[in-house]
């Protein structure tokens, strides 16, 4: 499978990054910086997240938490390339266990879904939202533009519980159309979940953006 890139001029920028102790801030081309929506949207479940941590402990907190990470980073960055056209049949095979398990599991939605990408890892800002970040992947699913975002889990998760992940693309479709003058409605969560198939989510950003307009208010009222 070759996945088609589209290249806009547009989009032909990065940003400076640096984390801090209030979060990630990003530095625009014209020298604004504005915080990451992932920072934005971090209130989001922090009470039971907080609650969870007391529940299990902190050392097991942290483990489980450490396990997540990794997982995700490695299944984001064989997606990343394997979307680039840069996974060789050798690779799938010394591929490690557990990656390549969630990557197969993904693989045929990638494959029947996804094409003519216009970025992956795509820095994005708003001087609308006042928020920048960068997007898993931009591209046509099932032949509609759409904000891509991949994501793991240990199970199976129930739609109310991550409209975080919803506003979070949200976010990134509102940058884009900012950035490009093309509009983006169509928003999709992908998740690969071990032991089970995947979940795949298909959104319109319309239902969302209120709350995300309602998580950014609050942001900027404390920061």
């Amino acid at each position: 499978m070759n996945f088609c890139h589209v290249k806009l001029e547009s989009l032909d920028f990065d940003l400076e990054a640096v984390t801090t102790e209030n979060g990630r801030r990003y530095t625009t081309p014209d020298g604004k910086v504005y915080p990451s929506i992932t920072t934005v949207l971090s209130s989001y479940n922090k009470k039971a997240l907080f609650e969870w941590r007391a529940r299990v402990g902190e050392e097991e907190a942290n483990r489980i938490a450490r396990k997540a990470s990794n997982r995700g980073t490695k299944l984001h960055n064989t997606v990343e390339k394997y979307l680039l056209n840069e996974v060789s049949p050798l690779q799938m095979q010394t591929m490690m266990p557990d990656t390549k398990e969630l990557f197969l599991k993904l693989k045929p939605f990638l494959d029947e879904n996804v094409n003519n990408i216009y970025g992956i890892e795509q820095a994005l800002y708003s001087h609308k939202l006042r928020l920048a970040g960068r997007c898993d992947c931009i591209g046509e699913w099932d032949g509609k533009i759409s904000i891509i975002d991949w994501k793991t889990a240990s199970r199976n998760k129930e739609k109310e519980s991550i409209a975080n992940y919803f506003m979070q693309a949200s976010a990134y479709a509102e940058m884009f159309e900012e950035i490009t003058g093309k509009e983006i409605n169509q928003i999709v969560v992908a998740i690969a979940v071990e032991d089970d198939a995947p979940q795949i989510f298909i959104e319109d950003k319309s239902k969302y953006l209120p709350e995300l307009n309602n998580y950014i208010g609050k942001y900027w009222k404390t920061a």
